[in-house]
């Protein structure tokens, strides 16, 4: 079971990664659980992906947002008049 993670622009260049496959841990993971594992797994992104949009499936999501076996979740940092 993997949920495939894409990152763009400025954390694409932090996390070294244009993308990754991550392990869902246990039922109820959501996208705020996959932004503090991210964080966790890769210290250079710590509190970057909390500024950055999250996309599943394409579709704009909150950090409840469940996840899936088979998900993509795409990290969307602001495009002007901010840093990630």
């Amino acid at each position: 079971m993997s949920i495939r993670v894409l990152f763009f622009a400025s954390i694409a260049d932090l996390a070294r990664a244009r993308e990754m496959s991550v392990e869902p841990e246990g039922d109820g993971f959501t996208v705020g659980a996959l932004r503090r594992r991210l964080e966790k797994d890769i210290p250079r992104l710590a509190g970057k992906l909390g500024k950055c949009a999250a996309a599943v499936n394409q579709a704009v999501v909150g950090a409840e947002a469940g996840l899936k076996n088979g998900d993509e979740v795409a990290f969307l940092p602001p495009v002007s008049g901010g840093t990630a």
